[in-house]
């Protein structure tokens, strides 16, 4: 009895780890060969992104090629659609010259690197304290019920896909969404920031990108300039006056 309840259960954790909704980064550090994503499949960079390549380690000493996995995944997870197979990791270990898992390290650290797919538009939503604070639980129940997926799931048009990354820096905007734009490849590809946003304002966002539209990136507040209060400033209203020596000696 026990150990059939064993199995059973074993069997139920390996099938949940098969869920697509797992595979991101942030998920556990493991791969799994399915049919579309297994080192046996052919993988490498097109003949433009060949020449950014090329171009990317040229910043570095021939001896330290090692120092360009970032850049050369984030170019490889561009021209995949937005997601990096094990096949296109172990493309950049051969050009950096230095063991497959050395690059999986670098992959399976940093949540920016999908390692499952997502959509061409796939939206992120900051869950950290400032915009927990301001709302973004509401943001991201929001854009779940809008378009009909769990978090990290793919609609079925394939267009567009729902995760959390944690503090983007607009703690002041708060709460915000970035919009990673897959749509054109690696060569129209966009990481654009939406500050200020509503559940209301993001299901209007989702629809302007779905019509092909780019929405105005940046404040959604109209009664805001960037970054400035609404309303306007209040203080530092004219240029600062300099100081009144700048002999020290002489002061």
């Amino acid at each position: 009895m026990l150990p059939r309840l064993a199995a059973n259960r074993l069997a139920g954790i390996r099938q949940s780890f098969r869920q697509t909704s797992r595979c991101f980064s942030t998920a556990l550090n493991y791969h799994i060969d399915t049919p579309d994503n297994n080192s046996d499949l052919p993988w490498e960079f097109s003949e433009t992104n060949k020449n950014k390549v090329a171009e990317i380690l040229s910043h570095y000493p021939s001896n330290y090629k090692q120092s360009a996995v970032i850049p050369l995944l984030d170019l490889a997870q561009q021209q995949h659609g937005g997601w990096l197979p094990v096949s296109a990791m172990n493309a950049v270990a051969k050009v950096v010259e230095v063991a497959p898992v050395r690059v999986y390290e670098v992959a399976t650290f940093y949540s920016m690197f999908n390692r499952a797919k997502v959509g061409k538009y796939h939206l992120l939503v900051c869950g950290t304290t400032p915009c927990m604070i301001r709302g973004s639980r509401e943001i991201e129940e929001a854009l779940l019920k809008h378009l009909g997926v769990k978090r990290n799931e793919v609609t079925k048009d394939g267009l567009f896909s729902v995760g959390e990354m944690e503090c983007m820096g607009c703690c002041v905007n708060a709460p915000m969404i970035t919009v990673a734009d897959y749509s054109n490849g690696s060569e129209g590809y966009t990481y654009n920031y939406y500050e200020d946003v509503t559940p209301k304002r993001v299901v209007e966002i989702v629809e302007m990108l779905r019509r092909g539209e780019k929405p105005p990136h940046g404040t959604q507040n109209p009664g805001r300039i960037r970054c400035g209060p609404e309303g306007g400033n209040t203080t530092l209203l004219s240029d600062p006056k300099p100081p009144p020596c700048r002999d020290l000696d002489a002061c």
